[in-house]
């Protein structure tokens, strides 16, 4: 009975261990399709790289459609590609507002990989107000908030629900988060598509 309390111990960190290792890394795509093979799909990424990603079965498919800046309204929730500026500010590079039933995704301030030094933000918009160099936003999120400049011109876009249809060769593609399979393949249960020709800015 002395060792149950250790045994305990050891078999929560035996299966913690297991449920971490089952934790695959992700990989961010950005490409455009060239081929699809069944649910494989061979992506020229932006870097040049030729990629090849399996689709899940119950792969998600959501377009990225151009919106409007007055779209983005207190309340709205919504990711920010952007660069920080000197005064603590960031500056909007491109701005996605998520539909409603995605409200709380990926919801914080971190580092990005669109350009160098760039960062993301997904939060809820809590005040906007027209400024003289572009729409002066502020949003919130659970542990902070950031004051963005959004520039005239900076691309606005919203995600709406698509389909497999969309996965065609020439349609221009972001995989926030492609998993990375023990055998070095990647697999991805959602793929977003760029609606009309654009390709997805953030």
């Amino acid at each position: 009975m002395l060792k149950s309390p250790l045994f305990a111990a050891l078999l929560a960190v035996a299966f913690t261990s297991v449920a971490s290792a089952q934790q695959p890394p992700t990989v961010r795509i950005r490409g455009t399709i060239e081929a699809v093979d069944g649910a494989m799909l061979s992506i020229k990424s932006r870097d040049g790289a030729d990629m090849k990603v399996r689709a899940t079965d119950n792969v998600a498919v959501f377009g990225v459609a151009k919106t409007d800046l007055s779209e983005i309204k207190p309340g709205s929730y919504i990711g920010i590609t952007a660069m920080p500026e000197p005064d603590g500010t960031q500056k909007a590079i491109a701005v996605h507002i998520f539909p409603e039933n995605q409200r709380g995704a990926a919801e914080g301030f971190r580092p990005w990989d669109l350009r160098a030094n760039s960062t993301m933000t997904n939060a809820t918009v809590a005040e906007t107000v027209k400024g003289t160099d572009g729409q002066n936003v502020l949003v919130k999120y659970k542990d902070g908030e950031k004051k963005v400049v959004v520039p005239p011109g900076t691309p606005v876009v919203t995600f709406v629900a698509g389909d497999k249809s969309e996965l065609k060769p020439g349609a221009q593609i972001i995989i926030f988060g492609a998993a990375k399979k023990e055998d070095g393949t990647l697999e991805a249960n959602r793929v977003n598509v760029g609606r009309d020709g654009i390709a997805p800015p953030m």
